[in-house]
C-alpha cells in the first residue's frame, strides 16, 4: 500500500480580522500552513464582498507562503487576468462557459484549480482532470464562514482519488469549508488539501502542524 500524501493546510483568510490581516497571516506562517487562501468575491455569484488582487500584493509583504486566489465570481474569465499576482487561482466551474478555455492561459505561468459547489456534478470535470493542479470540492455553500460540513464530499473526493490512481495523474484533491479537528479525522478519502476559515484559522495560531518536504505549491 502507498504511504498516504502529505496534507496541505491552507487557512482562508475570510476568517482573519480585516484591520489586523497581516498580523493573522503570519502568525498562521509560524505556526505551520503551507499556503494562504484567499476568497475573492463579487457581491453577484455570492451574497458577499472580499478581497482583490491588491491584497494579494499587499500580502506579499508579510509571508513567503504562496497565495491562493478563489474566484467566487459571476464572470472568471474577466477576474482571471486580474488576479495573475497570485500563485494559484482557482476558478468555479460553473462561472464560466469554456471552463478548459479559462484555465488554459493562466497555467502557463502558475498553477490552476477548479472549485466544484457540493450540489454539483464531478462528470463535466474529468476530461480537463490532467488540465489542473487541484480540484477544490466544497464542502459547503460559497459565501460565507461558519457553516456545517456537507459529508456529501467524502465520497466525491474517495472518487477522485481512484481515477487519480487509476490514469496516473497528479492533481491535488481539496476540501473547502468547515473544516476543523473533527471533520478531518472523519477520513481524509484521498484529500491532499485542506481550506478552512472560522476553526482552522483561530487553531492554526496555537498549533503547529508538519510541513511536507517539497518545494513545491503542492506536496509531491
Amino acid at each position: 500500500m502507498a504511504a498516504p500524501r502529505p496534507l496541505h493546510m491552507s487557512p482562508s483568510i475570510l476568517a482573519a480580522d480585516t484591520a489586523n490581516l497581516g498580523a493573522a497571516v503570519a502568525a498562521v506562517q509560524a505556526a505551520g500552513a503551507h499556503s494562504i487562501h484567499v476568497d475573492v468575491m463579487d457581491g453577484r455569484y455570492v451574497d458577499n464582498f472580499a478581497f482583490s488582487p491588491k491584497n494579494i500584493d499587499d500580502l506579499r509583504r508579510v509571508t513567503t507562503l504562496p497565495l491562493h486566489a478563489h474566484l467566487e465570481v459571476c464572470d472568471a474569465d474577466r477576474s482571471v487576468p486580474l488576479f495573475t499576482n497570485a500563485d494559484l487561482i482557482i476558478v468555479q466551474e460553473d462561472t464560466t462557459p469554456d471552463l478548459a478555455a479559462t484555465i488554459a492561459h493562466p497555467r502557463r505561468r502558475r498553477d490552476v484549480g477548479v472549485g466544484v459547489n457540493p450540489e454539483r456534478p464531478l462528470e463535466p470535470i474529468v476530461s480537463l482532470l490532467a488540465q489542473i493542479d487541484l480540484l477544490l470540492l466544497l464542502a459547503v455553500a460559497p459565501g460565507f464562514g461558519g457553516q456545517a460540513f456537507n459529508p456529501v464530499v467524502l465520497e466525491k473526493a474517495r472518487t477522485l482519488a481512484a481515477h487519480r490512481a487509476e490514469s496516473g495523474l497528479d492533481f491535488a484533491i481539496g476540501v473547502d469549508g468547515g473544516i476543523n479537528a473533527a471533520t478531518i479525522s472523519g477520513g481524509r478519502g484521498g484529500r491532499r488539501s485542506l481550506r478552512g476559515g472560522d476553526g482552522r484559522l483561530r487553531r492554526l495560531r496555537r498549533r503547529t502542524i508538519r510541513r511536507p518536504p517539497s518545494g513545491r505549491t503542492w506536496p509531491s
